[in-house]
């Protein structure tokens, strides 16, 4: 297609007036011959600011997912007794449940753009802190700073997505950002079997935490040149403000619109400009609903998601029967390690087939029956590695693949993607990023107990027993998902 082949608007059209700052990104282009678009040709600034956003979502998964490789290491290093290992493992979610609300709620105060670029700041900052660290409370430290940067990520990466993309496509545009964290589990698995090959040495770990770095370098200065949200800057009365950042999000050759112009603030812009009450997720009837709906699943699904991601690679080692037992060496370690890597890496591929058909299928289905359906295969794949523990002759081995590859291809098809996107989308604009952060926050309350408690559940009551803890709560999410469900699918960000 040439420049001059590019849809566009005729001239009336062009300065059309609009009161919603979506009804211009909504708008439908039009061919030279009159021929319209079934949907919004997106420009290159709302790419740039998808391609910005998954890369959080990528660095989460890799960063989350390798930890659980990096903690032998790490436990050998710094000689950690069992409960200092749970600290380690869950240090990171910690800082996710303290970040997505201490900082991703500060986007409704400061704006989408201004934490978009500080949280990744934060996050190259703590890297670097724990590639030198010298000691386990500096690692700590460093992990849950990290975190805290990836918490506030949560409801500001999809915001600026939300915000800025039409919402025919939403959905799809949202959970394909997301699906770079099932991207960055498995680069993040390749990594570790990559460092491990190249620096067989105890401190490896310190050079996969090191491998983020650069490209988090490139998208910090990346995030610099993307618009604030016009929605936000609406809500708080910055009208001219919002006109600008539209056209410069909006900029197309030919150019359509023309101009902007905003005839009237959005309802309730004078009331909201005062400050949004994190009170008011409780105390209005209408968004405690979306507040129980948006958070109480999403905890019960991080009970399951994060306690067989994190410890997949360990329960996999003993299972394949290939593990080192009472490993002494460094290399013994090392080779373990491997071995964990190269069987967590095979199952999380899983993860990435379970968010392609989220992406497909979300604005067709919808998110409510999508979750429901993704809970109830989450509580029959973890039954099926339960059962392992009752079958022989090499049953056993097949179960817990086959078990464990049905949870991630439900959980991210299901709930650990629509819980996601139902966050971001079922608040109102005012209190969007506070409500968000929340709901992630809640959640990581359940990653973070999983993360901790997972290894001493383990040897107190058994695989069995455990995993049929997680069923109950598969299911548990699949209930309170219908009881409070509300559909966003196609519904504009006002």
């Amino acid at each position: 297609m040439t420049v001059n082949d590019a849809p566009g608007r005729d001239h009336d059209l062009s300065r059309m007036t609009y009161e919603h700052p979506h009804d211009y990104i909504e708008e439908t282009p039009i061919w030279p011959d009159g021929t319209s678009l079934d949907t919004p040709v997106l420009t290159g600034m709302q790419w740039r600011i998808w391609w910005l956003a998954s890369a959080g979502k990528f660095f989460e998964g890799m960063v989350v997912f390798m930890t659980g490789l990096a903690l032998p290491l790490i436990g050998r290093e710094f000689n950690l007794t069992a409960i200092e290992h749970g600290l380690v493992a869950s240090a990171v979610l910690f800082g996710v449940l303290i970040g997505a609300t201490a900082l991703g709620g500060l986007a409704d105060h400061y704006g989408r753009r201004a934490m978009f670029i500080a949280e990744m700041a934060l996050f190259i900052l703590f890297l670097l802190v724990l590639a030198v660290s010298p000691n386990l409370s500096v690692t700590l430290l460093a992990l849950f700073g990290i975190g805290t940067a990836l918490g506030c990520d949560y409801p500001t990466a999809h915001m600026v997505i939300s915000e800025s993309i039409p919402a025919r496509s939403r959905g799809r545009m949202v959970l394909g950002a997301f699906s770079f964290q099932a991207i960055g589990a498995i680069s993040g698995c390749g990594i570790a079997v990559l460092t491990l090959i190249w620096f067989p040495e105890l401190n490896a770990w310190r050079w996969m935490y090191l491998v983020a770095v650069i490209p988090a370098l490139l998208v910090f200065l990346g995030r610099f040149t993307v618009p604030e949200s016009a929605v936000w800057l609406m809500v708080k009365g910055r009208v001219q403000e919002a006109e600008k950042a539209l056209l410069h999000l909006l900029r197309r050759d030919p150019q359509y619109p023309s101009s902007v112009v905003l005839k009237t603030l959005m309802e309730g812009t004078a009331r909201e400009r005062e400050g949004v009450s994190w009170t008011k997720l409780f105390t209005d009837k209408t968004t405690r609903r979306m507040t129980i709906f948006a958070s109480v699943p999403w905890f019960l699904q991080d009970l399951g998601t994060y306690g067989i991601g994190i410890f997949t690679p360990v329960v996999l080692a003993s299972t394949l029967g290939s593990e080192r037992r009472n490993a002494v060496s460094v290399s013994d370690l090392v080779y373990n390690d491997l071995l964990a890597a190269k069987g967590s890496a095979a199952i999380d591929m899983l993860l990435l087939v379970g968010i392609l058909l989220a992406v497909l299928l979300t604005d067709r289905i919808g998110r409510v029956r999508l979750q429901v359906f993704g809970f109830i295969g989450c509580a029959a794949g973890l039954a099926i590695a339960a059962s392992s523990s009752f079958a022989g002759g090499g049953w056993d081995v097949v179960l817990v693949f086959a078990g464990f590859m049905l949870f991630n291809l439900m959980t991210n098809l299901g709930p650990n993607a629509q819980t996601y996107l139902i966050a971001g989308e079922v608040f109102p604009a005012s209190c969007r990023a506070t409500g968000a952060g929340f709901a992630a926050s809640f959640a990581k309350l359940g990653a973070v107990s999983t993360a901790f408690l997972f290894p001493i559940l383990l040897a107190d009551i058994g695989t069995v027993a455990l995993l049929s803890g997680l069923v109950v709560t598969s299911l548990l999410g699949a209930v309170v998902t219908w009881m409070f469900r509300i559909e966003t699918r196609g519904r504009r960000p006002d």
